[in-house]
């Protein structure tokens, strides 16, 4: 069994750990209503709700998110190889896929957030800036998590460099993905988990990952999107990942809201 393999089962064990530690659950019950007018927030507070957003992490549904796509990592890493090796040599999907990296990097995500924080601060758009700084605490989280399990695992990519796994690119447009979802319910968040999955499959035409790296790196992504938007946006559809013959997806259900 390798490095990579035992991390993703530790991982996956503590997620479902999660589900049996009610003290720590957030409900929705217990989530209080948002204000009607939406609070500036401080330049400060992209900091000092990190801590909060941190203990947010162990919920029920995020340790499902975590155990389920750490299954299903687990569940296609005998043909990581294989379908990473057909993705990069196949022309036409790399063609297709180019810019998925760049758009997926750290300093695009990273940096659209913050933009988006301060085009709300200098605006005076409290509405703007709060989806902004949300973005914001969802990328340093993302990136603290995908780097910790980066060096746990030091798993080699497929073009021969190190940390393979998760896939940081897919996890930070993924927790973009989740708080614009979050905030402006299916109409936003369908185009922005597609604009994801569409980020997650250039690391595979790229060679620079392996499918079981970007779909952990999903979950990691998700799972700190929710966390920093507890009690905002109605939860207006659920997004479910799923194999498909030569690669992976995400499957979209509407519900009701919670």
């Amino acid at each position: 069994m390798t490095t990579a393999i035992r991390a993703v089962h530790g991982l996956a064990l503590a997620a479902l750990l999660f589900t049996v530690t009610p003290a720590r659950a957030q409900t929705t019950a217990s989530v209080p209503a948002q204000p009607a007018e939406p609070v500036m927030p401080s330049f400060v507070s992209l900091f000092s709700n990190l801590p909060a957003d941190v203990r947010r992490l162990p919920t029920l549904t995020n340790g499902i998110w975590l155990g389920g796509t750490g299954a299903l990592a687990l569940a296609v890493h005998s043909k990581d190889r294989p379908i990473t090796q057909q993705a990069s040599e196949s022309f036409g999907l790399e063609t297709f896929l180019d810019t998925g990296e760049p758009m997926g990097s750290g300093f695009v995500q990273g940096g659209a957030a913050l933009g988006t924080y301060l085009v709300g601060r200098f605006a005076n758009r409290p509405d703007i800036a709060v989806v902004g700084a949300d973005l914001t605490r969802a990328q340093i989280i993302t990136a603290a998590l995908t780097h910790a399990v980066k060096v746990a695992a030091d798993r080699q990519r497929p073009d021969g460099r190190r940390y393979s796994f998760p896939s940081g690119h897919s996890a930070a447009t993924f927790a973009t993905a989740t708080v614009l979802e979050r905030h402006f319910g299916w109409k936003v968040g369908v185009p922005a988990y597609a604009m994801a999955t569409y980020v997650a499959g250039s690391r595979l035409s790229e060679n620079r990952h392996y499918l079981s790296d970007v779909i952990f790196g999903a979950g990691i992504g998700i799972v700190s999107g929710r966390a920093v938007t507890v009690g905002h946006g109605a939860q207006r559809f659920a997004v479910s990942p799923t194999v498909v013959p030569g690669g992976f997806g995400l499957s979209f259900a509407r519900i009701g809201a919670q």
